[in-house]
Protein backbone atom coordinates (compact mmCIF):
# COMPACT_ATOMS: atom_id res chain seq x y z
CA UNK A 1 0.00 0.00 0.00
CA UNK A 2 1.36 3.38 -0.79
CA UNK A 3 0.20 6.09 0.74
CA UNK A 4 0.65 9.48 -0.86
CA UNK A 5 -0.57 12.97 -0.29
CA UNK A 6 -0.05 16.41 -1.74
CA UNK A 7 2.31 18.66 -0.04
CA UNK A 8 0.30 21.82 -0.55
CA UNK A 9 -2.90 19.70 1.36
CA UNK A 10 -0.48 18.47 4.39
CA UNK A 11 1.38 21.26 5.87
CA UNK A 12 3.78 21.24 3.33
CA UNK A 13 4.80 17.74 4.43
CA UNK A 14 5.08 15.09 1.69
CA UNK A 15 4.08 11.28 3.11
CA UNK A 16 4.64 8.74 1.35
CA UNK A 17 4.37 5.07 3.15
CA UNK A 18 6.46 2.17 1.42
CA UNK A 19 5.16 -1.36 1.14
CA UNK A 20 8.71 -1.65 2.51
CA UNK A 21 7.93 0.14 5.28
CA UNK A 22 8.17 -2.03 8.75
CA UNK A 23 5.36 -1.04 11.34
CA UNK A 24 5.42 -0.87 15.37
CA UNK A 25 2.30 -0.47 16.72
CA UNK A 26 2.47 1.79 20.29
CA UNK A 27 -0.69 0.30 22.14
CA UNK A 28 0.50 0.96 26.14
CA UNK A 29 -2.18 -0.03 28.09
CA UNK A 30 -4.82 -0.40 25.44
CA UNK A 31 -4.27 -3.34 23.76
CA UNK A 32 -7.22 -5.61 25.31
CA UNK A 33 -10.28 -1.96 25.32
CA UNK A 34 -11.96 -0.18 22.91
CA UNK A 35 -9.68 3.05 23.11
CA UNK A 36 -7.05 0.88 21.43
CA UNK A 37 -9.10 0.29 17.97
CA UNK A 38 -6.49 2.43 15.81
CA UNK A 39 -4.10 -0.02 16.30
CA UNK A 40 -6.29 -3.41 16.75
CA UNK A 41 -6.96 -2.52 13.31
CA UNK A 42 -4.02 -1.56 11.60
CA UNK A 43 -3.14 -5.13 12.81
CA UNK A 44 -5.67 -6.81 11.18
CA UNK A 45 -6.17 -4.99 7.78
CA UNK A 46 -2.55 -2.99 7.04
CA UNK A 47 -0.72 -4.85 4.33
CA UNK A 48 2.84 -3.67 5.99
CA UNK A 49 4.43 -6.39 7.60
CA UNK A 50 4.20 -5.12 11.69
CA UNK A 51 7.22 -6.50 13.14
CA UNK A 52 5.82 -5.56 16.93
CA UNK A 53 3.49 -4.23 19.43
CA UNK A 54 4.56 -1.86 21.89
CA UNK A 55 2.78 -2.64 25.19
CA UNK A 56 4.73 -3.09 28.61
CA UNK A 57 1.23 -4.69 30.12
CA UNK A 58 1.70 -7.95 27.76
CA UNK A 59 5.69 -7.82 26.97
CA UNK A 60 6.76 -11.04 26.30
CA UNK A 61 3.30 -12.36 24.90
CA UNK A 62 2.62 -13.06 21.13
CA UNK A 63 -0.39 -11.42 19.96
CA UNK A 64 -2.27 -14.41 19.36
CA UNK A 65 -2.02 -14.80 23.37
CA UNK A 66 -4.32 -11.74 24.02
CA UNK A 67 -6.44 -10.77 21.27
CA UNK A 68 -8.45 -12.54 18.47
CA UNK A 69 -6.29 -11.54 16.18
CA UNK A 70 -4.22 -14.41 15.72
CA UNK A 71 -1.13 -13.42 14.32
CA UNK A 72 2.36 -14.08 15.78
CA UNK A 73 3.59 -10.76 16.35
CA UNK A 74 5.42 -10.25 19.25
CA UNK A 75 4.98 -8.59 22.18
CA UNK A 76 7.63 -5.99 23.15
CA UNK A 77 8.23 -3.09 26.10
CA UNK A 78 10.03 -0.44 24.01
CA UNK A 79 10.56 1.34 21.44
CA UNK A 80 14.32 1.02 21.51
CA UNK A 81 13.09 -2.67 21.32
CA UNK A 82 10.69 -2.34 18.28
CA UNK A 83 13.32 -0.01 16.50
CA UNK A 84 15.89 -3.16 17.15
CA UNK A 85 13.46 -5.50 15.40
CA UNK A 86 13.31 -3.04 11.70
CA UNK A 87 11.02 -0.81 12.66
CA UNK A 88 10.67 2.11 11.02
CA UNK A 89 7.22 3.50 10.93
CA UNK A 90 5.38 4.12 14.52
CA UNK A 91 1.47 4.10 14.67
CA UNK A 92 0.29 5.57 17.67
CA UNK A 93 -2.67 2.64 17.86
CA UNK A 94 -4.30 4.20 21.08
CA UNK A 95 -7.31 6.86 21.03
CA UNK A 96 -8.23 8.94 23.03
CA UNK A 97 -11.44 11.16 24.05
CA UNK A 98 -11.61 14.27 22.24
CA UNK A 99 -8.67 12.95 20.29
CA UNK A 100 -6.55 14.90 22.73
CA UNK A 101 -2.88 13.82 23.22
CA UNK A 102 -1.89 12.69 27.03
CA UNK A 103 1.75 14.50 27.73
CA UNK A 104 2.49 11.48 29.17
CA UNK A 105 2.83 10.20 25.46
CA UNK A 106 5.68 13.11 24.22
CA UNK A 107 8.97 11.49 25.25
CA UNK A 108 7.76 7.99 23.59
CA UNK A 109 6.92 10.27 20.13
CA UNK A 110 10.76 12.43 20.64
CA UNK A 111 12.46 9.18 21.37
CA UNK A 112 10.59 7.11 18.20
CA UNK A 113 11.64 10.65 15.89
CA UNK A 114 14.88 10.91 17.39
CA UNK A 115 15.57 6.57 16.57
CA UNK A 116 14.64 7.64 13.37
CA UNK A 117 11.41 6.64 13.11
CA UNK A 118 8.30 8.07 11.14
CA UNK A 119 4.93 8.73 13.10
CA UNK A 120 1.49 7.77 12.17
CA UNK A 121 -1.13 10.06 14.58
CA UNK A 122 -5.47 9.93 14.85
CA UNK A 123 -5.40 12.19 17.24
CA UNK A 124 -7.10 15.58 16.77
CA UNK A 125 -3.69 16.99 17.88
CA UNK A 126 -1.57 17.61 15.41
CA UNK A 127 2.46 16.48 16.06
CA UNK A 128 3.70 18.65 13.16
CA UNK A 129 5.58 20.22 13.45
CA UNK A 130 6.55 20.01 16.96
CA UNK A 131 8.34 16.56 16.83
CA UNK A 132 9.56 17.29 12.92
CA UNK A 133 12.68 19.03 14.41
CA UNK A 134 13.85 15.96 15.82
CA UNK A 135 14.24 14.32 12.75
CA UNK A 136 17.51 12.42 12.23
CA UNK A 137 17.04 11.34 8.33
CA UNK A 138 15.72 13.06 5.82
CA UNK A 139 13.32 10.25 4.23
CA UNK A 140 11.26 10.76 7.89
CA UNK A 141 7.87 12.04 8.34
CA UNK A 142 4.99 12.62 10.58
CA UNK A 143 1.84 11.69 9.34
CA UNK A 144 -1.91 13.30 10.98
CA UNK A 145 -4.03 11.57 9.38
CA UNK A 146 -6.83 14.04 10.95
CA UNK A 147 -5.80 16.96 9.08
CA UNK A 148 -7.99 17.69 6.20
CA UNK A 149 -6.85 18.08 3.00
CA UNK A 150 -9.75 20.23 0.72
CA UNK A 151 -12.05 22.91 1.65
CA UNK A 152 -15.05 21.24 -0.26
CA UNK A 153 -18.14 22.74 -1.76
CA UNK A 154 -21.14 23.26 -0.09
CA UNK A 155 -23.49 19.84 -0.47
CA UNK A 156 -25.92 19.42 -3.66
CA UNK A 157 -26.88 15.72 -3.44
CA UNK A 158 -24.75 14.89 -6.44
CA UNK A 159 -24.95 11.39 -5.05
CA UNK A 160 -27.90 10.78 -5.90
CA UNK A 161 -27.19 11.19 -9.58
CA UNK A 162 -25.13 8.25 -9.23
CA UNK A 163 -26.01 4.57 -11.09
CA UNK A 164 -24.36 2.48 -9.09
CA UNK A 165 -24.98 0.75 -4.91
CA UNK A 166 -23.76 3.55 -2.09
CA UNK A 167 -23.51 1.41 1.32
CA UNK A 168 -23.74 3.36 4.30
CA UNK A 169 -22.63 2.07 7.88
CA UNK A 170 -24.48 3.24 10.73
CA UNK A 171 -24.84 1.99 14.57
CA UNK A 172 -26.51 2.09 17.87
CA UNK A 173 -23.55 3.77 19.40
CA UNK A 174 -19.72 5.14 18.40
CA UNK A 175 -17.33 2.08 17.91
CA UNK A 176 -19.72 0.07 17.45
CA UNK A 177 -17.74 -1.70 14.26
CA UNK A 178 -19.16 0.42 11.32
CA UNK A 179 -15.09 0.74 10.33
CA UNK A 180 -14.26 -2.96 10.67
CA UNK A 181 -17.25 -4.22 8.80
CA UNK A 182 -16.97 -1.70 6.40
CA UNK A 183 -13.58 -3.18 5.20
CA UNK A 184 -14.81 -6.45 6.02
CA UNK A 185 -17.55 -6.19 3.13
CA UNK A 186 -14.77 -4.21 1.17
CA UNK A 187 -12.63 -7.45 1.18
CA UNK A 188 -15.58 -9.54 0.33
CA UNK A 189 -16.52 -7.76 -2.73
CA UNK A 190 -13.09 -7.62 -3.68
CA UNK A 191 -12.62 -11.29 -3.65
CA UNK A 192 -15.92 -11.61 -5.76
CA UNK A 193 -13.96 -9.49 -8.41
CA UNK A 194 -16.74 -6.44 -7.99
CA UNK A 195 -15.47 -3.44 -9.10
CA UNK A 196 -15.72 -1.97 -5.27
CA UNK A 197 -14.68 1.96 -3.75
CA UNK A 198 -14.16 2.59 -0.46
CA UNK A 199 -14.60 5.73 1.48
CA UNK A 200 -12.93 6.21 4.82
CA UNK A 201 -14.10 9.02 6.81
CA UNK A 202 -11.92 8.56 9.96
CA UNK A 203 -8.27 8.29 10.95
CA UNK A 204 -8.35 4.50 11.21
CA UNK A 205 -9.86 3.68 7.56
CA UNK A 206 -7.56 6.53 5.95
CA UNK A 207 -4.58 4.76 7.93
CA UNK A 208 -5.53 0.94 6.64
CA UNK A 209 -6.55 1.84 2.84
CA UNK A 210 -4.00 5.65 2.24
CA UNK A 211 -7.23 8.11 1.33
CA UNK A 212 -9.90 9.25 2.70
CA UNK A 213 -11.87 12.28 4.51
CA UNK A 214 -11.53 12.56 8.56
CA UNK A 215 -15.02 13.56 9.17
CA UNK A 216 -14.92 15.12 12.48
CA UNK A 217 -12.16 17.60 11.37
CA UNK A 218 -14.39 19.37 9.21
CA UNK A 219 -16.51 22.59 9.94
CA UNK A 220 -20.21 21.51 10.23
CA UNK A 221 -21.15 23.48 6.97
CA UNK A 222 -18.42 21.68 5.11
CA UNK A 223 -18.95 17.83 6.21
CA UNK A 224 -21.57 16.68 3.86
CA UNK A 225 -19.82 18.08 1.21
CA UNK A 226 -16.95 16.92 1.94
CA UNK A 227 -18.36 13.29 1.86
CA UNK A 228 -20.11 13.88 -1.05
CA UNK A 229 -16.64 14.88 -2.90
CA UNK A 230 -15.57 12.12 -1.86
CA UNK A 231 -18.11 9.59 -2.84
CA UNK A 232 -18.34 11.11 -6.57
CA UNK A 233 -14.89 11.02 -6.83
CA UNK A 234 -15.47 7.03 -6.86
CA UNK A 235 -18.60 7.37 -9.52
CA UNK A 236 -17.08 4.75 -11.73
CA UNK A 237 -17.07 2.03 -8.68
CA UNK A 238 -20.41 -0.22 -9.11
CA UNK A 239 -20.66 -0.20 -4.89
CA UNK A 240 -18.98 2.32 -2.73
CA UNK A 241 -18.93 1.45 0.73
CA UNK A 242 -18.84 4.41 3.16
CA UNK A 243 -17.70 3.98 6.64
CA UNK A 244 -19.99 5.39 9.41
CA UNK A 245 -19.03 7.67 11.96
CA UNK A 246 -21.06 8.65 15.68
CA UNK A 247 -25.11 7.40 15.62
CA UNK A 248 -27.97 9.33 15.36
CA UNK A 249 -28.90 8.28 19.04
CA UNK A 250 -26.13 9.62 20.24
CA UNK A 251 -26.38 12.79 22.08
CA UNK A 252 -22.13 13.69 21.20
CA UNK A 253 -22.55 12.65 17.69
CA UNK A 254 -23.57 14.68 14.19
CA UNK A 255 -21.78 12.39 12.06
CA UNK A 256 -24.79 10.80 10.58
CA UNK A 257 -26.85 13.39 8.39
CA UNK A 258 -23.48 14.06 6.94
CA UNK A 259 -22.96 10.88 6.17
CA UNK A 260 -26.43 10.50 4.42
CA UNK A 261 -26.86 13.44 2.67
CA UNK A 262 -23.09 12.95 1.22
CA UNK A 263 -23.19 9.51 0.10
CA UNK A 264 -27.31 9.60 -0.39
CA UNK A 265 -26.69 5.73 0.75
CA UNK A 266 -29.17 3.00 -1.35
CA UNK A 267 -28.45 0.62 1.13
CA UNK A 268 -26.86 0.43 5.14
CA UNK A 269 -25.61 -1.68 7.07
CA UNK A 270 -26.78 -1.25 10.98
CA UNK A 271 -23.84 -2.01 13.47
CA UNK A 272 -24.36 -2.94 17.21
CA UNK A 273 -22.57 -3.70 19.46
CA UNK A 274 -24.78 -7.34 20.90
CA UNK A 275 -24.15 -6.97 24.78
CA UNK A 276 -25.60 -3.15 25.19
CA UNK A 277 -28.23 -2.33 26.03
CA UNK A 278 -27.82 1.65 26.24
CA UNK A 279 -24.21 3.86 25.31
CA UNK A 280 -21.55 3.54 27.25
CA UNK A 281 -20.93 5.84 29.59
CA UNK A 282 -24.36 7.26 29.13
CA UNK A 283 -26.63 4.50 30.71
CA UNK A 284 -29.75 7.14 30.64
CA UNK A 285 -29.15 6.79 26.92
CA UNK A 286 -30.88 3.55 26.23
CA UNK A 287 -30.57 2.17 22.89
CA UNK A 288 -34.23 1.79 21.62
CA UNK A 289 -36.15 -1.11 19.45
CA UNK A 290 -33.87 -2.36 16.48
CA UNK A 291 -36.62 -2.59 14.06
CA UNK A 292 -37.42 0.76 14.57
CA UNK A 293 -34.35 2.36 15.15
CA UNK A 294 -33.59 0.99 11.45
CA UNK A 295 -37.18 2.80 10.21
CA UNK A 296 -35.96 5.76 11.86
CA UNK A 297 -32.69 5.44 9.79
CA UNK A 298 -34.30 4.43 6.37
CA UNK A 299 -36.67 6.98 6.69
CA UNK A 300 -33.99 9.70 7.67
CA UNK A 301 -31.70 8.97 4.88
CA UNK A 302 -34.73 8.72 2.43
CA UNK A 303 -36.45 11.92 3.62
CA UNK A 304 -40.23 10.39 2.61
CA UNK A 305 -38.76 10.00 -0.99
CA UNK A 306 -36.81 12.97 -1.45
CA UNK A 307 -33.82 11.46 -1.56
CA UNK A 308 -33.18 7.73 -2.70
CA UNK A 309 -34.72 5.01 -0.89
CA UNK A 310 -31.98 3.64 1.41
CA UNK A 311 -32.60 -0.20 2.66
CA UNK A 312 -30.82 -1.70 5.69
CA UNK A 313 -29.70 -5.17 4.61
CA UNK A 314 -28.21 -6.56 7.56
CA UNK A 315 -27.20 -6.03 11.13
CA UNK A 316 -23.61 -6.31 11.97
CA UNK A 317 -23.23 -7.55 15.89
CA UNK A 318 -20.42 -7.75 18.05
CA UNK A 319 -20.82 -10.42 19.95
CA UNK A 320 -17.65 -10.18 21.88
CA UNK A 321 -17.36 -12.16 25.82
CA UNK A 322 -20.56 -13.74 24.82
CA UNK A 323 -19.86 -17.55 24.24
CA UNK A 324 -20.86 -19.03 21.12
CA UNK A 325 -23.94 -20.41 22.22
CA UNK A 326 -25.19 -16.71 23.46
CA UNK A 327 -23.98 -15.30 19.90
CA UNK A 328 -25.83 -17.86 18.49
CA UNK A 329 -28.72 -16.93 20.35
CA UNK A 330 -28.62 -13.32 20.04
CA UNK A 331 -28.19 -13.55 16.26
CA UNK A 332 -31.26 -15.48 15.59
CA UNK A 333 -33.46 -13.06 18.18
CA UNK A 334 -32.11 -9.98 16.19
CA UNK A 335 -33.22 -11.82 12.58
CA UNK A 336 -36.22 -12.66 13.95
CA UNK A 337 -37.02 -9.05 15.53
CA UNK A 338 -35.99 -7.00 12.70
CA UNK A 339 -37.16 -9.40 9.95
CA UNK A 340 -33.36 -9.06 8.11
CA UNK A 341 -30.20 -11.00 8.22
CA UNK A 342 -28.21 -10.69 11.23
CA UNK A 343 -24.22 -12.01 12.06
CA UNK A 344 -21.48 -11.05 13.81
CA UNK A 345 -19.04 -10.65 10.73
CA UNK A 346 -16.17 -10.91 12.51
CA UNK A 347 -16.76 -14.75 14.65
CA UNK A 348 -18.97 -16.39 11.66
CA UNK A 349 -18.23 -14.38 8.37
CA UNK A 350 -19.91 -11.62 6.63
CA UNK A 351 -21.73 -13.52 3.97
CA UNK A 352 -25.09 -13.53 5.51
CA UNK A 353 -25.17 -9.70 5.08
CA UNK A 354 -22.89 -9.38 2.53
CA UNK A 355 -24.33 -11.59 -0.29
CA UNK A 356 -27.59 -9.40 0.11
CA UNK A 357 -25.86 -6.14 -1.89
CA UNK A 358 -25.11 -9.11 -5.11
Amino acid sequence: MVLCLDMEQNLNLKIMLKTTDKIAVWMESNLDDDYGKMGISALRYLDNEIVCVVDSVFAGKKLSEVSIIKKEIPIIESIDKARSLGANVLILGVLTSGGIRPKSWDPIIKEAVEKGMSIINGLHDQIHPEFSKYFVDENQWIWDTRVPKFTPKIGSAKAADLNNKRVLMIGTDMAAGKMTVGLELYSYLKDKKINTGFVATGQVGITVTGRGIPLDAYKLDHACGAVETAVVEQKDKDIIIVEGQGSILHPGSTATLPLMRGTCPTHMILCHIARNTSIRSLEKIKIPDLKKFIELNENLASVIGTYPKAKVVGVALNTTLMSQEDAENYIEIVEKETGIPATDVIRFGGDRIFSQLL
